[in-house]
């Protein structure tokens, strides 16, 4: 090849080279810009309550909007309490089929039964919702409250959070939905890091005479832990936004209440069924507020989940 022709080849790749540079890195900054800009108009939005009520909206139950009283404390009480029951419930439940899928399951029903899991995790959740209203309240509030409330609501402690009237909808209907939704995205994490497993490592621990739950606990999980929980964390992400199944069987109602049986609200619920009627500026700040509070507990549980991961990165270039 000629010295020009080479030397015009080379020039080209360098021009292509920075045009691509440059083109990612307005790519990475144009996600910071409009992370900034969604926290910005949030922030703005919110300025009226956080003038008018300060620190003293997330402590307050009030939620008036005849007399401009606004409170979030029973938002965030329902969305904590309603992602704590879905995890409590999913988290087992998905490591059970992760192990059923990956070391139990006969080879033909495998590849079935994972695109069963990855079309759950495909369905809109108002689907779940109307399923939630319709098929599973009632049938939640004939066989299973009574139950609840007869056996368990008698139980000093724990007995206030299952006693009261058989509604099926509720705090707990509300997590047992977000669980069925979850469990399909929690599980099919699981399931992908436990097959990046060294087989030989499984099959060195059964040679050892360990049972399957011993290879599971003693072998796989350490070795996919960070995988782990960065799926439990994506299925905490999707129950603390989640806005339509909530709404439909939590009942929205305002009032803090010890029984998990009764009705609550939940921040993304709240947003659905009232920012379209909000009326006036003080009342649609409290909802933007609101929506300012989701963003930054799942900010923070983001965080902190980012946090554990880097310790338990560090934890393991330690012991090597």
């Amino acid at each position: 090849m000629p010295m020009f022709l080479r030397e015009a080849s080379l020039k080209r790749h360098t021009v292509l080279d920075l045009l691509f540079r440059n083109l990612t890195r307005v790519s990475a900054f144009g996600v910071l810009v409009l992370l900034a800009a969604i926290i910005g108009s949030l922030v703005v939005g919110s300025m009226p309550t956080i003038h008018a009520f300060g620190f003293g909206f997330l402590t307050s139950s009030d939620w008036d909007p005849v007399n401009d009283q606004f409170g979030a404390l029973i938002p965030i009480v329902g969305t904590l309490v309603t992602s704590a029951i879905a995890l409590l419930i999913a988290i087992p439940v998905s490591f059970g089929i992760a192990i059923f899928l990956t070391e139990l399951s006969p080879r033909i029903l495998r590849r079935p039964l994972g695109v069963a899991i990855e079309l759950l995790a495909g369905i809109p959740s108002i689907i779940y919702g109307m399923w939630g209203l319709f098929v599973f309240a009632p049938l939640f509030a004939e066989h299973v409250e009574p139950w609840l409330s007869d056996h368990i609501g008698a139980m000093p402690y724990i007995g206030p959070f299952f006693s009261g009237p058989p509604m099926g909808i509720g705090m707990l209907a509300a997590g047992i939905i977000l669980a069925i939704m979850v469990i399909p995205f929690i599980a099919s994490v699981m399931r992908d890091v436990f097959e990046v497993v060294p087989t030989l490592l499984k099959e060195s621990a059964y040679g050892l005479g360990a049972t399957t739950w011993e290879v599971m606990w003693k072998v796989v999980l350490p070795y996919t832990k960070v995988g782990v929980a960065g799926g439990i964390m994506l299925g905490l992400g999707r129950a603390l936004g989640e806005t339509m199944a909530v709404t439909f069987v939590i009942g929205n109602a305002h009032e803090l209440s010890k029984s998990l049986l009764m009705p609550g609200n939940s921040i993304a619920s709240a947003l659905a069924n009232e920012f379209t009627e909000a009326y006036g500026e003080l009342y649609t700040s409290a909802l933007i507020e609101l929506g300012l509070i989701l963003f930054f507990i799942t900010f923070v549980v983001l965080s902190l989940a980012r946090y554990m991961l880097f310790k338990l990165g560090q934890r393991e270039g330690q012991v090597s």
